[in-house]
């Protein structure tokens, strides 16, 4: 499996754009593993960067619907 190429960091595209946390269910598993394989195929220095911002934001503002 693609996803498991690449060492896993603190952050990134899937807890950026919700989900994060437990996967009581297949859905959200299913859900995050594919932003994982997007965020393979779609990698730039720019998203990385982008994923910092909103992670650094969410920390400072917070967000709704946090974990």
């Amino acid at each position: 499996m693609v996803r498991h190429l690449v060492k896993p960091g603190i952050t990134g595209w899937a807890q950026v754009t919700g989900y994060r946390g437990e996967t009581k269910e297949l859905w959200q598993m299913e859900g995050r593993v594919q932003r994982d394989v997007w965020y393979l195929e779609h990698w730039t220095f720019l998203l990385d960067l982008y994923i910092i911002y909103k992670t650094i934001r969410n920390a400072i503002q917070g967000e709704k619907e946090a974990y």
